[in-house]
C-alpha cells in the first residue's frame, strides 16, 4: 500500500468528486432505487475477504457503479417525507469533505496541534445561542445521535440523584461517587432501592439507554393521564415521587414521544415550572428527550390536551416566538431552559450529516464525574491560555470520533439565525398547505381529526408533520403503496386509532413551499383519480 502520489488514484477521486457534483446538480433525484437494482448490488457483495485487493480502480468502478445506484435519496431530495430525515446544507456538505480530509479527532484537546477541540466548542455555544440557552449555564457535548444523547443524560441524571443522596448520608463533600464506586456500590452507601425513570410514551431509545447503563428497561415508567395520553398526570407524578423518595431515586424525562401529531409532554413553560419545582422538592432529575419519536399512534385523544410540538424539532421553535403566525408551534418550545439536561438529534432541523447528535447539561461537573478518563496523564492535556476548553473525552461517551462539530459550526456560520429561521418557516408553512389540502378534500381525512376540527387549528397547530388517511378503507389500506410507486414523493405509514395511516414529515433545508405542495397535490390528486376509475 502505497501513499497516494500515482495518477491512478487520483484520477479515482476526481471520478468520485466528478460524481458528487453530478449527483448535486441533478434536477430531479430518484428518491428510492429500483427494486432490480437493489437485487444486482447485492450479488455484488463479496462474501469472502480476498488475498490479493481488487485495487483502488476497480473498488471505486464497484462504489460508482454498484453501491452508489442502490442508495436511496432520502437526504438529498426535498421530497422525501418519511421518518425526519433532513438533509446536508450545502454548508455541511463542504465542511464535511474537509472533515474526511483532514481526519481530526477533536476529543483530547491539543491546543499546541489543532483548533479542532476549539471549533467543537464554538459549534456548540452556536447552537446554544441559536436555540438561546445561555452559554454561561450550559456546557455540552456532540455525540452519535439521539440515542447517545439520551444515555448520556440518564448517565449523568443518574450520578446526580444517587450522590445527593449519599450527601444527605455522609455530608457534601463525600470521598466516592457513583462514577469511582460503581452503582451496586453507590446505591448501598446512599440507600437506594431502585431508580425510577418517570415519562410519557417513552421511546424505544430511552428504554434501550436505561438498560445499557444498568436501571432496567422495566423502570421507565409511563405517567400520563392515560395509557395513550402523551400530557403528564402531574398528581400521579407527585404522588410517585412522594411516595418512592424515602428509598429509591428518580429522574424525569420529558419525551417527545408523539411526532407524528405533534403532541408534547406540557404546553407551555408554566408546566415545565411545575416539572421543575417537582423535581427540586424531591431531589430528582429533568432531562428533556430532544431526539426521537414514535412510528405508531395509540387511540384517542383528550379534548382540552394542546397541541404542541416535540422537543426534537420544537427546540427550534425557540426561533420563531416574534411570529404571530407560529405563535402556538413557539409556546412549545417555552421553558426547555428549566431542565439540567436536553439530548438532541443533529441531521434533522438541524440538517448536518449523520451521525450527529447533540447533549447540553447545566451541570458540567457531573459529566465530568462520570466519563472522566482517570489513570492516562498522556490525556491531560491542559494549556495555560486555551485549558478552559475541556477534552470531549471527558464529557462524552467516546475517546475517539469524527470532527462532527465541523458542519455543524460551517452551517451556522454560513446561514446564522436568519437563515435557520427563514428554513423552520418554509417547511411549516409548507406543512400547513398540505395540511389545508387534505382538510379540505371529500376523500381524506386529516388526523387527528378531534384535534384539527377547524382550519383555525390547522393553520396555527401544524408543526412540520402531516398525518392523514383515505376515507376509502380499501384505498386507506394501499394509500402509502400507491403514493410511493411513482417515486416523485416518499411518505412513511403509521397506525391511527387501529388503522393505517400517511405520513409527512417536512424537514429538508430545499423546501420550497409552492413547489413541492404542488407536486404533492399532483400524486395525491393522481392517486386519487386511478383509484376512483378503477373502482
Amino acid at each position: 500500500m502505497e501513499k497516494m502520489e500515482n495518477c491512478g488514484d487520483r484520477a479515482c477521486l476526481e471520478r468520485v468528486h466528478a460524481h458528487t457534483l453530478a449527483t448535486l446538480q441533478k434536477q430531479n433525484i430518484p428518491l428510492l432505487p429500483e427494486p432490480w437494482t437493489l437485487v444486482d448490488a447485492r450479488a455484488t457483495l463479496t462474501l469472502k475477504l480476498p488475498d490479493h485487493g481488487l485495487g483502488i480502480e476497480k473498488t471505486t468502478d464497484h462504489l460508482l457503479q454498484d453501491i452508489a445506484p442502490s442508495l436511496n435519496g432520502s437526504s438529498l431530495s426535498p421530497n422525501y417525507y418519511g421518518f425526519v430525515t433532513g438533509g446536508i446544507t450545502p454548508a455541511a456538505r463542504i465542511a464535511e469533505s474537509i472533515v474526511s480530509l483532514y481526519d481530526q479527532n477533536p476529543q483530547v484537546h491539543l491546543p499546541d496541534q489543532t483548533v479542532a477541540s476549539n471549533v467543537e466548542d464554538k459549534a456548540l455555544r452556536l447552537l446554544m445561542d441559536l436555540l438561546h440557552l445561555d452559554q454561561n449555564a450550559w456546557s455540552g457535548v456532540l455525540s452519535t445521535g439521539g440515542t447517545a444523547s439520551n444515555i448520556l443524560g440518564l448517565a449523568c441524571g443518574r450520578e446526580y440523584v444517587i450522590n445527593q443522596r449519599i450527601r444527605s448520608r455522609q455530608g457534601e463533600n463525600p470521598p466516592d461517587t457513583v462514577g469511582s464506586l460503581g452503582l451496586l456500590r453507590a446505591c448501598s452507601i446512599a440507600g437506594v432501592e431502585d431508580v425510577h425513570i418517570y415519562t410519557t410514551m417513552a421511546h424505544s431509545s430511552l428504554c434501550k439507554a436505561s438498560s445499557i447503563l444498568g436501571l432496567g428497561r422495566s423502570r421507565v415508567q409511563h405517567v400520563g393521564r392515560s395509557s395513550s395520553d402523551i400530557a403528564f398526570d402531574l398528581r400521579e407524578l407527585e404522588r410517585n415521587l412522594e411516595i418512592n423518595h424515602l428509598n429509591s431515586v428518580s429522574i424525569v424525562v420529558v419525551s417527545c414521544a408523539e411526532v407524528n401529531t405533534g403532541l408534547f409532554a406540557t404546553d407551555g413553560y408554566e408546566q415545565l415550572q411545575v416539572l421543575r419545582t417537582l423535581c427540586d422538592k424531591y431531589g430528582a432529575w429533568l432531562h428533556v428527550d430532544g431526539g426521537k419519536h414514535h412510528e405508531v399512534l395509540h387511540h384517542g385523544l383528550e379534548r382540552h390536551q394542546q397541541l404542541i410540538p416535540p422537543v426534537a424539532f420544537g427546540l427550534f421553535a425557540r426561533l420563531l416566538h416574534e411570529f404571530p403566525e407560529f405563535e402556538k408551534v413557539a409556546q412549545g418550545a417555552e421553558g426547555m431552559e428549566l431542565a439540567d439536561s436536553i439530548a438532541g438529534d443533529g441531521h434533522k432541523l438541524l440538517n448536518v450529516p449523520y451521525d450527529c447528535g447533540f447533549f447540553f447539561s447545566h451541570h458540567k461537573g457531573v459529566s465530568q464525574q462520570v466519563f472522566q478518563n482517570p489513570n492516562a496523564a498522556y490525556l491531560n492535556t491542559a494549556n495555560a491560555v486555551t485549558d478552559a476548553i475541556q477534552s470531549p473525552l471527558n464529557t462524552g461517551i467516546e475517546n475517539s470520533r469524527r470532527f462532527r462539530a465541523l458542519p455543524v459550526f460551517a452551517s451556522l456560520m454560513a446561514y446564522g439565525r436568519d437563515g435557520y429561521r427563514d428554513m423552520l418557516k418554509r417547511q411549516i408553512r409548507f406543512a400547513r398547505a398540505v395540511a389545508m389540502y387534505v382538510y379540505d378534500h371529500d376523500a381524506l381525512e386529516l388526523l387527528p381529526e378531534i384535534v384539527f376540527h377547524s382550519k383555525d387549528r390547522v393553520l396555527q397547530d401544524i408543526f412540520i408533520i402531516v398525518i392523514f388517511r383515505a376515507k376509502d378503507k380499501e384505498l386507506n389500506n394501499e394509500l402509502v403503496k400507491r403514493i410511493n410507486t411513482g417515486s416523485k414523493m416518499y411518505v412513511s405509514g403509521t397506525v391511527w386509532d387501529g388503522s393505517p395511516a400517511s405520513r409527512i414529515a417536512v424537514s429538508n433545508w430545499q423546501v420550497n413551499p409552492e413547489r413541492d405542495f404542488s407536486i404533492v397535490k399532483s400524486v395525491l390528486d393522481d392517486v386519487l383519480r386511478s383509484w376512483s376509475q378503477e373502482t
